[in-house]
C-alpha cells in the first residue's frame, strides 16, 4: 500500500514541487487529546453557565445570603422585586463571570453593568446605575467564598482557585451538553 502510494508520489505530474517540507514542530508541536486545552468559561453558553454556576453556588450552601434579599429593588430604574427567589445567586454568578473575562471591576462598575433605562413618564428615558449595595454585598459575600479577591489599586479579580472552579463548572456543562 505504502509502495503504490509513493510510485503515484512520484509520477504525480506535481512530483517536482513535492520537496519534502514540513512545517517545523516548534511552531505546530502535535496535539494528543491529553494535551487538548480543556473547555474554559468562554467555551459554553453564558446563560446556561450563569445558571449551573448559580445552582452550584445555591447547593454548596456557603455563599451568605442577606436576610433582605426578598425586600429589596435593584435599581432605582426598576418598578419591583426580582420574582426569581434565587437572583442573589444568579446575580453572584453573574458577577463571577464578568469578573472572569475582565477582572479588575468593583462596585462602580458592577453598578454600571447592571444599570439600565429609567423610564421618567412623560420625560425622556435616561440611564441609572443599578443599585451599589446590591453590589458591594455581592462581592463581599463572593470574597467570603474566596473566589474573588481585592486588588490593591482598587477593584477585584478571580483568585486562581475561583478560576479553576469556574473552568471546572464550565467542562462539567459542556460534557452534559454532548
Amino acid at each position: 500500500m505504502e509502495e503504490a502510494l509513493r510510485s503515484r508520489e512520484k509520477n504525480s505530474r506535481f512530483a517536482r514541487f513535492n520537496t519534502g517540507w514540513k512545517p517545523r514542530s516548534s511552531l505546530f508541536p502535535p496535539l494528543s487529546t491529553s494535551e487538548m486545552p480543556g473547555v474554559t468559561v468562554k467555551d459554553v453558553n453564558q446563560q446556561e453557565f450563569v445558571r449551573a454556576l448559580a445552582a452550584f453556588l445555591k447547593k454548596s450552601g456557603k455563599l451568605k445570603v442577606p436576610d433582605w434579599v426578598d425586600l429589596v429593588k435593584l435599581g432605582k430604574h426598576k418598578e419591583l422585586a426580582p420574582s426569581d427567589e434565587n437572583w442573589f445567586y444568579i446575580r453572584a454568578a453573574s458577577t463571577v463571570r464578568h469578573l472572569y473575562l475582565r477582572g479588575g471591576a468593583g462596585v462602580g462598575s458592577m453598578t454600571k453593568i447592571y444599570g439600565g433605562r429609567k423610564r421618567n413618564g412623560v420625560c425622556p428615558a435616561h440611564y441609572s446605575v443599578g443599585s451599589k449595595n446590591v453590589a458591594r454585598k455581592v462581592l463581599q459575600a463572593l470574597e467570603l467564598l474566596k473566589m474573588i479577591e481585592k486588588i490593591p489599586n482598587g477593584g477585584r479579580r478571580l483568585t486562581p482557585q475561583g478560576t479553576r472552579d469556574l473552568d471546572r463548572i464550565a467542562g462539567q456543562y459542556a460534557d452534559e451538553q454532548t
